[in-house]
């Protein structure tokens, strides 16, 4: 259920202190710029059961300003940078109010996100440096690494201070690839909205489009038949499964056992070929639509068996070799306390003791008693290792139950809507399989879409890998890295 309140803004930090000390989070922060002037919406969470509150405040158009609650959710401090880098929307006595996602080359005053933005103009000099904290003392050095990496690596900047080999201070500076993924969207048609949720993060083409599509349909009043739901979860499920198999695999290369890694990656290309059956494309875009799904086949659950069992072997020759396991164990810890405040997701809140999932939270069909979200409380490496083998585990259950009855090739579509019938919004809370994915979406008059805002979780778990890595050994960056592995597509939108 989702509810809505248009406060005044001297209300806003009431409103939201109360939710947050109810359980709420914040989800998401969304700016609109309407012919009367801005507004903003905050989206709070919570469940089960499925709680959605949504608070709308107007602002004044010439001096377009909202009253920051930094100090009450590290999230929305974030949220708050990005908007006043976007659209121009001041968070009035933000405690870190420098720049967030426009570096310091874009042009001062050019908001891209305002109607009235323009074309982009060229880039500028400099306004000065990034303003890392310099941490000084005798023996402390600074390591710059990136933005350009080795290999396919997409590009983030990642500066070091160390004395000896310890790690003092790590800064993460991203958005080198924002894209204008959600000026993007604006005028387009709902189908025309879809092809562009999927490329979000390429990794997460089906928990993209399906928070998409959850929302489109709130937005026009769509009931989705059952079957397309289930279609949909198990979609959801393969896809989990496919990036945990490479992230098993990477890990265990990180610290050199290449062997297990050849296994693991061998592993996926089978899933991945099963995927191009199921839907016709190997990372299983296509499958959901507006409406429902889409299959080209049913997996046999006779191969994801063998794949299964598969999987546990390489996981157990991993967590049996010596120096594979006390290479995790204890390797960049993210404590339980850390994880909330910051308001990690995925598995890597669930590796920090955060039982945090939208399946259980927000679930869009029933998932029965095979549901068994794996948790794990000692916040490492070890711990992000087995909740991802866990959750595998869990997937190939969770696929079992959903394909019975399902049949294809063929597609499972609810009828179209009557014009004009749905509320024009609509919000998708799905559990990626990084964390939950919300996306909110608002309808033009036409049907077109005015407004969407996508939240990957990596927005949320990138401040935690810092946190995580806090006095370790610069050795250990690439393990621990990996073993968060966060989208950098998913966070420069």
């Amino acid at each position: 259920m989702r509810t809505t309140y248009r406060i005044s803004l001297a209300a806003l930090p009431q409103h939201a202190a109360d939710l947050l000390g109810k359980g709420h989070r914040l989800a998401l922060v969304s700016a609109h710029i309407d012919e009367d002037g801005p507004r903003v919406v905050y989206l709070f969470v919570a469940g089960p059961p499925d709680t959605r509150t949504e608070l709308h405040v107007r602002l004044h158009p010439d001096r377009p300003e909202v009253p920051t609650l930094a100090e009450l959710s590290f999230a929305a401090g974030r949220f708050e940078r990005e908007m006043r880098d976007l659209f121009g929307i001041v968070p009035l006595d933000h405690p870190l109010p420098r720049r967030l996602v426009r570096h310091f080359h874009w042009p001062r005053g050019w908001y891209p996100m305002r109607p009235d933005a323009g074309p982009p103009p060229a880039f500028g000099e400099q306004e000065g440096p990034y303003p890392f904290l310099e941490v000084e003392g005798d023996g402390v050095y600074e390591i710059p690494v990136g933005p350009v990496h080795a290999g396919l690596i997409e590009p983030g900047h990642f500066r070091f201070s160390v004395v000896g080999e310890t790690i003092l201070k790590l800064k993460a500076r991203l958005w080198f690839v924002h894209k204008g993924i959600e000026k993007l969207f604006q005028g387009r048609t709902v189908a025309a909205g879809l092809p562009l949720a999927e490329r979000i993060s390429g990794d997460t083409a089906v928990g993209h489009a399906l928070a998409y599509c959850l929302a489109v349909e709130e937005a026009t009043g769509i009931q989705v038949p059952e079957d397309a739901q289930r279609a949909r979860a198990m979609l959801l499920e393969l896809e989990r499964i496919h990036n945990h198999v490479a992230d098993l695999g990477m890990l265990c290369n990180d610290v050199g056992h290449g062997i297990l890694n050849a296994h693991a990656q061998r592993v996926r290309e089978q899933l991945l070929r099963l995927n191009e059956e199921i839907t016709g494309h190997r990372l299983l875009r296509g499958g959901v639509v507006p409406g429902g799904a889409a299959l080209h086949s049913v997996p046999d659950l006779g191969r994801l068996k063998t794949i299964g069992e598969d999987v546990r072997e390489i996981t157990d020759l991993a967590l049996g070799h010596s120096t594979v396991r006390d290479r995790f164990t204890g390797t960049a810890i993210l404590h339980m306390e850390a994880a909330r405040e910051i308001g990690c997701l995925g598995y890597v809140a669930r590796a920090s003791g955060l039982a945090n999932d939208a399946r259980v939270a927000h679930p869009f069909t029933g998932y029965g008693n095979r549901l068994d979200v794996p948790v794990h409380d000692s916040g490492d490496v070890l711990a992000r290792f087995l909740v991802r083998a866990e959750e595998i585990d869990t997937s190939l259950a969770l696929i079992g139950q959903f394909t019975e009855g399902l049949s294809a090739p063929g597609a499972v579509l609810a009828p179209p809507p009557e014009p004009l019938t749905g509320p024009r919004t609509g919000v998708g809370l799905v559990e990626g399989w990084r964390g939950t994915i919300a996306t909110r979406v608002e309808l033009a008059p036409d049907g077109t879409l005015a407004r969407v805002k996508p939240v990957d979780p990596s927005f949320f778990n990138w401040p935690a890998l810092p946190v995580a890595l806090a006095d370790t050994i610069v050795p250990d960056f690439p393990l621990t890295n990996k073993s968060f592995n966060l989208s950098y597509a998913g966070n420069d939108l």
